[in-house]
């Protein structure tokens, strides 16, 4: 009888670790601090479009070891913001005004479901928030620069994805917004005249506005406007950016004199 009923395995609790949670937490954190701060470079132009470079370089660049760059770099390449090049280490992505122009019809729709979701969602709190952040762009709106209009356009962003409260959206809508940032920080840096930083401005001001008062169609209204602007930003750019500045790998094109 005895050799019939064998021992049951028992189901142990595992031991909580104290350590073990921060460590991976800050695993975590490291990865995500890499991911911001190479996102950052890219949208700066600090990474030049169309760069090629090694993991070790942006290792050197961020300050953050292998692990936590190698991760970035992984998610960055499914963002399509950089690309592996077997045996040539990684490209950071050239920018494409076509394929680009064709991504900005799929963030205009999103943009307004997105803004939609955020009008009607939105708590006292993030309204609130947003109402701070549109005096801070009102008081500032004389002086403020296209590079300081970048970090208030990603603290927007953010803002809006919170008050949809839909977890789901941030990681679709973030790529879209970086190669929309990039664009917008070429073209007031490289593109002649400070209307163009006060037509931004007022464009997210709109949408604050709407937004933070719940106003549903004012808000994709206004949400298209700011599409609208970022669509003909291309023109211009078209027209007057060097195109080196959209793929620094076509300078290698450019054939040298011969010294005779």
């Amino acid at each position: 009888m005895a050799d019939r009923q064998r021992a049951r395995p028992k189901i142990v609790e595992a031991e909580h670790d104290p350590a073990v949670a921060p460590r991976r937490q800050n695993r975590v954190n490291l990865f995500e601090l890499a991911y911001e701060r190479i996102e950052d470079l890219i949208i700066n132009c600090e990474l030049k479009p169309g760069r090629f470079l090694a993991i070790q370089d942006l290792q050197e660049m961020t300050g953050f070891s292998r692990t936590p760059v190698h991760q970035a770099v992984s998610r960055l390449a499914d963002d399509t913001l950089i690309l592996v090049r077997p045996r040539h280490g990684v490209q950071i992505a050239p920018i494409d005004l076509a394929r680009e122009r064709v991504l900005l019809q799929l963030r205009r729709d999103l943009e307004r479901f997105v803004i939609r979701l955020a009008a009607e969602r939105s708590s006292p709190t993030h309204r609130n928030q947003l109402l701070h952040v549109a005096r801070v762009l009102r008081e500032r709106r004389e002086d403020m620069r296209g590079s300081e209009v970048n970090v208030l356009d990603r603290g927007i962003d953010k803002l809006i994805l919170m008050a949809a409260n839909e977890p789901f959206l941030e990681h679709t809508m973030r790529p879209l917004h970086t190669i929309f940032r990039r664009i917008g920080w070429i073209h007031h840096n490289h593109i002649r005249g400070n209307a163009n930083v006060h037509t931004t401005i007022d464009c997210h001001l709109a949408i604050l506005d709407a937004v933070a008062n719940r106003h549903v169609s004012q808000a994709m209204a206004a949400s298209d406007a700011l599409i609208d602007f970022v669509d003909s930003m291309f023109d211009a750019m078209e027209r007057e950016v060097d195109p080196s500045l959209l793929d620094c790998s076509l300078e290698l094109l450019i054939i040298q004199p011969r010294r005779d």
